[in-house]
This record gives C-alpha cells, structure tokens and sequence, in this order.
C-alpha cells in the first residue's frame, strides 16, 4: 500500500439544464468538457459565449473605477503644464509591466515621464520616503504608483507636504485607512463599485490608460498578459479576457524586447501560453528583483533597439541562470536542516540569498507536506528576514499575526508571509506556530487538497477530448488546468529518465488500452510503481514527437491500494533496497540467518503463527521481508496475516537450493551408496568437497542425499563420520521423511522463487489470475 500525496478532492456530479445540453451538442462540445464548464460556473449561452470569444466590448468602463476621473484630470494637467512625471513601480514581473504601461501611456499623450524601481534589498517594497524626497528635490512634480502605494502612508505624507501631488494605482489587500493621495485607484476601493475586483497591478495600469487615451490600448495586451499570469491573480472574468487576448497579441505582436526574452527562453513565439509566461517568462523578469535591480525589465519592453534587446534579454538570461544555482544550493542546504519529526519548519542561516528564500519555503513545502520558513540571519548576526509557505490547512497570516510583537516588520496572506525578526525570537517563532498548530488542533498530516475533475477510463482519453480542453485555456489561478484520475489501472514499462533519473516514465493500463504517463520528480518512486496496480492523477497533455501524437498524463499524485509486492529475487545488493525503519526480517530456515546482513533491524525465526504475534506484540511494523521459503506456502500467509502489513519485499534465499538440485537420480544414489560400501567409513565433516568433486554430485545435493540414508538407516553418522549399515533395512527412498519433506520444499520454491510476480501477487491477495 502507498499513500497519496494530496488528498483528492472530487466534485460531485452536476445535473445539466436541457439548455445547457442543447448548447454543448451545439457547439459540439463534448459532454465531460461540458460538465467542466459547468463546474467552473459557465451555464448560460451569454457566459458561454463570453467564455470562448471574449471581446473588447466586454472590457468594463475604466471610468467605474473610484476617482479615475479626478486621476485622469490630474495626468492630463501634468502633460499639458509640462511637469514632469514619475512612474513608482516594483521590482517584479508585475511591477515591470505595470510601470512599461503606464509610462508608454502618459508618453503617448505627451508626457515627459521618469520611472524607478525600488531595489528590494535597499528600499524595500512600496513607497520609499528617502527616494520619494530625491527625486522630488531633483524636479518630480506629480509621483503615480503602480503596483503599490496602499500601505504608502510615510511617502505619500510627505510628497503632499512637499506640495506633490501624488496617484496611487494598486491592487493589493486595502488598509483600513487609505494615505492621503489626490487619488487611489484600486478596483476593490470601499467606495467604489467596479464590477471586478481581482484586477493585477498591471490591470489597474492598463484601465487608467485607457481612460487616459480615451480608447483600449490594444497595444498593451501583451504586457498586461505577462503581469496578470505572473502574479498569479485570479484568471476569471476580466482578468481571463485580458490574458486571452493578450497571448494572441504575443503570438503576433511586434514588441522587440519581448520577442528577444522569448528566443532567449528557447520558446517559439506563435506557440506562446500561459503556461510559457508562468514558467519561463514571468520566473526571468522576477529574477531581476530577486538578485538586484529590476529597472532592465521595463528597458527591455521598451526598447525599439534590436542590439539592446538582444543585450537585455542575454543579461536576464544571466540572471535567471544564477538565481536557479542559488535557489539549488540553498534548497539543498535546506533539506539537511530539517527535522521530519517536527510539525512546520522554521529553517535560518547565514549567507542565504534574501531574494530566492519564497521559492525554496515553496519546494521544502511541498516535498514535505509542512508549512515552511526560510530566513536568512544578517552578518552581524542579530537579524533574520525571509518568506514562508503553507499548506492550506493552516492559515499562517493568521498563526504569525497572533505573535506579531515577534516580528520587526510582517505581512502576508493565508498560504505565504514575508518577515524580519530579531535572531534571538527564532526559536521562539518556532514554538508559538507549533503551539498554535496543537491549540487549533490543525491536522498537517492529511497532506494538502488536490482537486480531481473527473475520474476517467484510459478509452475515453483521445487527442479529440484533449484538444477541447484547450476551450478552458488560459489556466491560472482559480481556473486551473484540470486533473483527471485513472482507478486501479496497471504500470507497465517503467523507467527512471532524466540525468540525474529524477524522473519517470512509463504506461498505465486497464488490459485493454494504455496511456503514456511522465511523472516529473518521482524518480525514487520507481520500485513502487513496478508492475502495481495503482490509482494515478494529474493533467493531460498532447506527445507530439516526429510527426505522431499521442495522449500523454502529466502525473501529480498516485496511490496503491493493494498489498505491494517487491520482488528482489536474484537482485545483486538485494537487500539495500530494503527500508531500515519499521522492518522486520522473519526466516524460516535456520540456517538462512547466515546469509543476511548482521546490522540489520529487526530478524525473526518464524515456528508458528501462535509464536509470531507473541514475539511481535508491541512493535510497529511497516515492512515484512521473507527472507526464505518455507516448508509450508500457508506459512507465508499466516506470517502476511499475522503481522498486517501491506509492502512485502521478497528475497527469496536458499541454502540448500531445493528446486535447482532436485532429490537425485537413482544413479546418483547408487554411486553414492557403491562408494559407501567400499570406503566403510566417509570423512563428511572436512572430505565432504572431496567426496563431492569425486562422485560429480553438487555438495548441497549430496548432503541431502546422505541425509536420506541415515534418516532410512543405511549409515550411521557420528563426530562427523559416516559410516557404512552392513545389514540395514530395505526401504525404498521414497519411504524418507527426508525425502518427502525435500519433495514439498521443491514445490514451494519452485512457486515461490520461479513464479512470475504477477502470479505470486494474485496468490497473496487470493485472486483467479487472468
């Protein structure tokens, strides 16, 4: 048996409306797409059609937007009076767009504009007061943020004393009190009443520029794709309209910067998704911030030099390349820290990038299942600043804020937090998260959520059902690309790839059909998947490879239900693939002790059932290994019973080797007792080998075939000497117990070890094989 990783979550069936019915056989939408629609809240023709075919038409009036016309008057003023004009963005993906648009707005009315992005290990996020007073003091008549301002109050007080006016557009969680801007510009604003509300930063700056130009800048689709993908804001309404047209702009558009970034990540233009923005370009425009200054992003988007795009989009290249070996050394440096006893990982060291610790709380996450902080201490030693990330069992803004006298500066949401706190409350942060956890009795070992779509059989699976699931593209956040489910389907072929074999590939089948699967890091899961039967989910995905395509799983999660059954017979090293923790080794042959390793766990001589659970009462024990055979194949299955375990790894080892050596011919029995009446007496304590290499029988043979004369009577054997019956009984050999026990062993070795695995498999679990 193997657990999930995930929970899986699935989604109770939904009852179509006849309208609805119609419109899918209308549309020739096939009936499990149609009941994704569904589910995702598309159940009318109008949201159907504004669901496939979003229009610009559909685009919601800028002006709905609270004080976007005092704004808009504001910016107007500025260009005609030729003051000058400061764009105030971040330092990430979203703030580089947000900034390219709205700076080539207010230039494309007339307007003399500057731009600054903060560096996030000087200024920090947000409004910065010493930055906001130079570049007043250098000329800055009206300051516009993007991206940031709402919690700006420092700044923004001291721009209006200076007599500045200043425009906050933004998108992030509204304080109770807003700063004292000429205009805050947020689609949640308390008093306004836009009709969406998920807007990103770069959408905020998208609609003050097309109320500022007086029309949709379709121009700027493309930038505002990249920011909404990136920072991961919900891709339903507006936001999937504007990312749906914004990706069919890039595929097409004419933007040199943007095109160099695109060549730069390997990916081919016309092919663009939103997949390729939220892993390739989105994680190199973020690199800029993450390691130092982001300012070249909004050059790049801006460029109509081909030589300094090029230039640019080497130097990103450059930047994403370095953050990547920064994020490995310190996730690996990471992983030695952790404590897998413990509840959540509080993890701090010197010298650790500030910028990439969010990405390594997110993978320590997920390989663990455990809420995860990740700080780095300052060289002096006395402060600690970093991210962290959660599982959605726990709520960690809510876990930090009950503590926020712990922190110097803190703020965050319900899956991730940033923070800097004294050295010294480290471990006490610790303490107050796990004490939080036992108070809320919140349970983190049920894993996180993985919601399944729908269950579906590997026939139903064709390239036709996969295309159509593109109808739902673009996936993000509260669209996400659908996971589908495969129940006690086989694997077959499988096999690690990848060059460090971090990955799998393999097949599923049901008997009938088989689907091709790639499970990205779970190399180390190749023995679990070997031949079981399984319960597999991820998401679907078209193999095209010279010219064929075919259905392909991207797997994310699997489960075995069944007993596992890990045949490690005649396998070289055989028992390093034996887990150390919980096992217990039971032999049946005494004898068979002497082939196993001396430092392993826990090692059991099997005598009865009765004698089992005596000896085992108390302990925990995941894994049973069967060292040998039995004399008895019901042995087996009274060891399986009386210890409830479900992963069996089998070795198979033989002493005596019983099913290889037979029980002798008669001519070889007739040479042996020949010898004996000749020589009187045989040395078969030291001479054994010797009698062996003369008779040409092979030594375990031989020693079960002396057995069998003594056990009949015709020799006697004392200190190691054998010695010749002159007037023994006649019995036929068959008459042995010896003999007889020799018959039953070489038919439960011949079952046990030659048996192919699929045959043992259904014999534990009392099936009919097919």
């Amino acid at each position: 048996m193997k657990k999930s990783k995930y929970i899986w979550k699935y989604p109770e069936n939904p009852v179509f409306s006849e309208e609805f019915t119609e419109l899918l056989n209308e549309k020739n939408i096939s009936p499990l797409v149609g009941k994704l629609l569904w589910q995702r809240g598309i159940q009318t023709s109008e949201q159907l059609a504004l669901f496939l075919t979003p229009s610009i038409e559909a685009l919601h009036d800028p002006f709905l937007i609270y004080e976007m016309d005092k704004a808009i008057e504001r910016i107007q003023q500025a260009v005609e009076q030729g003051e000058r004009i400061l764009v105030y963005g971040d330092y990430d993906a979203d703030g580089i767009t947000s900034t390219t648009v709205m700076k080539e707005a207010v230039e494309l009315i007339g307007g003399e504009v500057d731009y600054f992005l903060p560096n996030r290990f000087i200024h920090g996020y947000g409004p910065n007061l010493s930055v906001f007073k130079e570049k007043i003091e250098s000329g800055i008549q009206l300051i516009i943020t993007v991206d940031n301002g709402v919690a700006g109050h420092e700044a923004v007080n001291y721009a209006k004393e200076q007599g500045i006016d200043v425009i906050i557009t933004d998108h992030h969680e509204l304080p109770e009190i807003l700063p004292d801007a000429l205009a805050v510009i947020h689609p949640k604003h308390p008093k306004g009443d836009y009709p969406f509300g998920d807007l990103a930063g770069v959408g905020v700056a998208f609609k003050v520029a097309s109320a500022l130009l007086g029309e949709t800048p379709t121009e700027f689709f493309d930038l505002v794709a990249i920011g909404t993908i990136a920072d991961l804001v919900s891709l339903t309404g507006e936001n999937r309209m504007l990312v749906q047209m914004g990706l069919k702009m890039i595929q097409s558009g004419d933007r040199i910067g943007l095109d160099a970034l695109i060549h730069s990540a390997g990916l081919k233009k016309e092919e663009i998704s939103e997949e390729n923005i939220g892993f390739a370009i989105g994680p190199r425009l973020n690199a800029l911030g993450r390691l130092g200054e982001a300012a070249p992003g909004v050059e790049l988007m801006t460029t109509f030099d081909e030589d300094e795009a090029l230039s640019i989009a080497k130097f990103i290249e450059e930047k994403n390349n370095e953050r990547k070996k920064i994020v490995e050394t310190i996730t690996e440096e990471a992983f030695t820290l952790l404590d897998l006893r413990s509840s959540i990982h509080v993890l701090a060291q010197k010298g650790w990038h500030e910028g990439v610790l969010g990405i390594v709380a997110g993978r320590i996450m997920q390989e663990t299942g455990k809420p995860t902080i990740v700080l780095t201490i300052d060289e002096n030693g006395s402060t600690a600043k970093g991210s962290g990330r959660s599982v959605s069992a726990l709520n960690m803004y809510d876990a930090l804020n009950e503590k926020r006298e712990l922190f110097t500066h803190f703020g965050g949401h319900h899956m991730a937090a940033g923070m800097t706190l004294p050295v010294e409350n480290i471990d006490v942060l610790k303490e107050q998260l796990i004490h939080y956890i036992e108070k809320n009795a919140i349970d983190l070992s049920q894993g996180q959520e993985l919601q399944i779509d729908e269950v579906l059989t590997i026939e139903e699976t064709t390239l036709s059902f996969i295309n159509q699931l593109k109808l739902l593209a673009p996936f993000g956040t509260d669209n996400p690309m659908p996971n589908f489910s495969y129940k006690k389907v086989d694997a077959i072929q499988v096999r690690q790839i990848g060059a460090q074999q971090d990955h799998l590939k393999l097949q599923i089948t049901d008997g009938s059909a088989s689907l091709d699967v790639i499970a990205f890091q779970m190399g180390k899961d190749a023995k679990e998947f070997a031949e079981n039967r399984c319960n597999i989910a991820g998401k679907l995905s078209i193999n095209e490879w010279n010219g064929n395509k075919k259905p392909q799983l991207m797997a994310e999660d699997y489960s075995i239900e069944d007993i596992q059954l890990f045949d490690l017979r005649g396998k070289a090293n055989q028992q390093q693939d034996i887990p150390e923790k919980n096992t217990l080794f039971v032999y049946f042959q005494k004898e068979s002790v002497k082939l196993l390793k001396t430092d392993i766990g826990n090692m059991l001589y099997y005598e009865s059932s009765e004698q089992l659970l005596s000896e085992t009462n108390g302990m925990t024990i995941e894994q049973l290994v069967i060292v040998d055979c039995p004399d008895e194949l019901d042995d087996i299955k009274q060891l399986i019973e009386g210890v409830n375990v479900n992963r069996i790894y089998l070795l198979g080892l033989s002493t005596d080797e019983a099913y290889l050596n037979g029980t002798g011919s008669r001519e070889q029995f007739s040479k042996l007792y020949a010898l004996i009446r000749k020589q009187g007496t045989l040395d078969v304590r030291y001479k054994l080998d010797t009698v062996s290499n003369y008779l040409q029988i092979q030594e375990k043979l031989l020693i079960f075939m002396i057995q069998v004369f003594f056990d009949l009577g015709f020799v006697t054997i004392e200190d190691g000497i054998l010695r010749n019956v002159d007037t023994p009984e006649n019995h036929p050999l068959t008459e042995s117990e010896v003999y007889q026990k020799r018959l039953k062993k070489i038919k439960v070795e011949e079952f046990l070890l030659y048996s192919d695995r699929k045959a043992l498999l259904s014999w534990l679990l009392n099936e009919e094989e097919e």
